[in-house]
């Protein structure tokens, strides 16, 4: 049996292979827009998956851009009625629906506070779409599971591409057009996980370094989503400064493996888990031959597709997870 998640999360190659070739030449102009507007903040407005997304964004643009990127607190504007200066802040709302109205409301206040707004949104008929000054469309067809897998893969594509033309980097650019064909062999590549690995575990701890970090609370979520595993997500650095404590009782561990610049880092840390008697499970990324950037994107494809299968196994439904809806509106 096949569930819609893992149909969604494996139709990502094709889909992103058609955003990419579709949203160059948007994504060409919107970076001449950006580098003009010259903005001294990026300002993310999003949540569940897509504020996830928005870490990825910050490690991305502040290592390749240098331009410092903070989280909106949405009930700073919707329930305490705050206009913030933004003046001269890149915004970037990120929702797959565009519909939930405490990230309209905040992309509204952002425009309204002179920001350049900037949209990832799948729906283009949403308000959120209508709203901003520029979209970048996420292209990948409505997703029915109420678990996201394309609709995130295709908000980490997005942002890849712009940032790789925002800097007019040929490297980065060569390596963003080889996502496709990446995901492509995540999907036919070995199996990662097994539910031997799930099967008696009620929490679990999800690490990674930089990049892995940004996935790591994706990956917690969907723990939590598909399998009702209480999962948190660290950065490895992170989880030294005290929470390390619970390696004194069993503990279960997803480690996160980029070939990136944080490989050796984050290795470290891992060791000494081992040493502390922590259960080590390790995702790795495949292929490995891949620009560093795209890394993680290659990772989150195979977990999707991996996970998927261990929650049928575990007797959940990945599909429509008991108490969740599609489309979330918070205020």
């Amino acid at each position: 049996m096949t569930s819609i998640m893992a149909t969604e999360a494996a139709s990502a190659p094709a889909l992103l292979a058609e955003q990419l070739k579709l949203n160059k030449v948007i994504c060409q102009r919107l970076a001449d827009k950006i580098r003009q507007f010259n903005p001294s903040v990026v300002y993310i407005v999003a949540r569940g998956s897509s504020d996830h997304a928005g870490v990825f964004a910050k490690y991305l643009i502040e290592i390749e851009l240098g331009i410092p990127v903070v989280a909106a607190a949405p009930s700073v504007v919707t329930i305490f009625h705050k206009q913030l200066k933004l003046s001269n802040a890149l915004v970037i709302g990120i929702s797959q629906s565009g519909r939930s109205p405490d990230i309209v409301q905040h992309m509204q206040m952002a425009k309204d506070a002179g920001a350049l707004c900037v949209g990832l949104v799948n729906d283009e008929s949403s308000p959120l779409a209508a709203l901003v000054d520029e979209l970048l469309p996420l292209r990948v067809g409505q997703e029915i599971a109420v678990a996201a897998t394309k609709s995130y893969l295709a908000c980490l594509s997005a942002l890849l591409q712009l940032v790789a033309y925002c800097k007019d980097d040929a490297g980065l650019i060569a390596g963003v057009e080889n996502i496709p064909q990446a995901l492509a062999e995540a999907v036919d590549g070995p199996a990662q996980l097994k539910v031997s690995m799930f099967r008696d575990t009620d929490k679990c701890i999800v690490l990674g370094r930089g990049f892995g970090y940004a996935i790591a609370k994706e990956i917690a979520l969907k723990l939590k989503e598909v399998c009702a595993i209480q999962a948190e997500a660290f950065s490895s650095a992170e989880f030294v400064h005290g929470p390390v404590a619970l390696a004194q009782k069993p503990l279960q561990v997803l480690s996160l493996m980029l070939r990136d610049e944080s490989f050796e880092a984050h290795q470290q840390q891992v060791d000494d888990l081992v040493q502390r008697g922590a259960g080590v499970v390790t995702l790795r990324q495949f292929p490995n031959r891949l620009h560093p950037r795209i890394a993680a994107l290659v990772l989150m494809q195979r977990f999707y597709l991996d996970i998927a299968d261990i929650s049928l196994q575990l007797g959940c439904d990945p599909d429509t997870p008991k108490g969740l809806n599609k489309v979330t509106l918070t205020v």
